[in-house]
């Protein structure tokens, strides 16, 4: 498994060896949101593109689009969120994820930020 990536969005990505990146909020996220109450997930199958909205995060403060890092066909959704959404405040870098995706083009990996370049970019440094 690779290093964590961040978008500017505030959404962490994990590519693995086999080109499936695994995709969810970051801490900040989630504690921006608050008790997160619902998640739509995306559709299995769908192609994604760089920055497209896939998912919906609703939280008792608001409701969130949330984006694809990266551009690639959506191979997995993290079901176990329909029945607990909180998931995503307890673990939001673990069980919380949100969905998996097939690369289509790996080079966008490398316009995401590191670990800290992100804490800095939310003022964590």
């Amino acid at each position: 498994m690779s290093e964590v990536k961040y978008s500017q969005d505030h959404e962490w990505l994990i590519l693995n060896d086999d080109g499936i990146a695994t995709v969810g909020i970051t801490v900040y996220a989630q504690k921006e949101l608050g008790d997160v109450v619902y998640v739509e997930l995306p559709d299995m199958d769908k192609q994604v593109e760089k920055d497209d909205d896939v998912a919906v995060i609703e939280s008792v403060k608001t409701a969130s689009d949330i984006k694809s890092p990266i551009s690639g066909v959506i191979v997995g959704i993290n079901d176990d969120l329909n029945d607990d959404p909180e998931k995503v405040n307890a673990d939001p870098q673990g069980e919380g994820w949100i969905f998996k995706l097939k690369l289509t083009d790996e080079t966008e990996i490398n316009q995401l930020m590191d670990e800290s370049s992100y804490n800095a970019y939310v003022g964590n440094a």
